[in-house]
């Protein structure tokens, strides 16, 4: 679809309370229906983004994830439902994104984002939504969106509390808000401390909120923002982000131009040895 083509009559019936936004109306449906975002991960966060973009019309979704449905996923992973255990979550998520609007196009990823893979497939998007769980992959996405020169919507969880922010290449980075992954075990993962179920989708209605707004080119996204959210007393507070002039990757003086091995950068694993 080009910005020329015109919304057919299912088109604005179904995204009729769009339209009649001044702020998005035929124009920027068009907009979101030209698309292309790209999902890292269909887990807690990847479900709620990828429903709620999915339902705003956004042309294209790929989804990057290798895992499979397990049961304990269901507490919180609305993409998927009883009958998904044990299948691949991206053909999971496919199916259920087509049954509330066959007109997106769901491209999968079903295998690892990797140092060797990361740029091919995240050059093929717009924007980057990352709802990755762990620090390797989460510096990977953040330093191929980057290098890609793709905005990242990135968000995270863990028990009662969330965050998200908005990363445009030349504005700061996910290194000038976390310049080094802590050690090893300092930091639990959802599946070590857990999560409330709900809280993914409050994070994750945010992300799908930011990436509409960028798409459209409305409002203020989180950019040069972190937006801190305390679920146990409700709490939302921000905090300004600004970009570090030192920052290895969007600095004054950059010093990583390409990928590394991210499980040795967050030490979880010991650098291969030479000769």
């Amino acid at each position: 679809m080009t910005q020329t083509t015109a919304l057919s009559p299912e088109q604005v019936k179904r995204y009729s309370r769009h339209i009649i936004m001044p702020q998005v109306g035929s124009s920027g449906q068009r907009k979101l229906l030209e698309a292309k975002v790209l999902i890292v991960g269909a887990g807690g966060l990847g479900s709620p983004v990828a429903l709620y973009l999915g339902l705003a019309g956004v042309g294209t979704l790929g989804i990057v994830d290798f895992d499979v449905v397990e049961m304990s996923n269901l507490q919180r992973q609305i993409l998927h439902h009883e009958h998904d255990v044990g299948r691949p979550k991206v053909l999971s998520a496919q199916e259920t994104l087509h049954e509330y609007n066959s007109g997106v196009k769901v491209v999968s990823h079903e295998a690892p984002l990797t140092s060797e893979n990361a740029m091919e497939i995240i050059s093929q998007y717009d924007i980057v939504v990352n709802g990755a769980d762990n620090f390797p992959a989460r510096y990977l996405v953040n330093d191929a969106s980057y290098l890609c020169g793709k905005t990242l919507v990135d968000g995270s969880i863990l028990l009662f509390d969330g965050q998200a922010s908005v990363f445009v290449p030349g504005q700061g980075c996910y290194r000038c808000l976390f310049p080094t992954p802590p050690p090893p075990g300092a930091v639990p993962s959802c599946a070590e401390a857990g999560v409330l179920g709900a809280l993914p989708g409050m994070v994750g209605s945010i992300q799908a909120t930011e990436t509409i707004k960028v798409i459209l080119g409305q409002g203020e996204p989180l950019v040069g923002r972190l937006l801190l959210i305390d679920a146990l007393s409700m709490e939302f507070r921000t905090v300004r982000l600004r970009r570090n002039k030192q920052c290895p990757l969007c600095g004054d003086n950059p010093t990583i131009d390409e990928l590394i091995d991210y499980e040795v950068f967050c030490g979880l694993q010991a650098p291969a040895a030479v000769g």
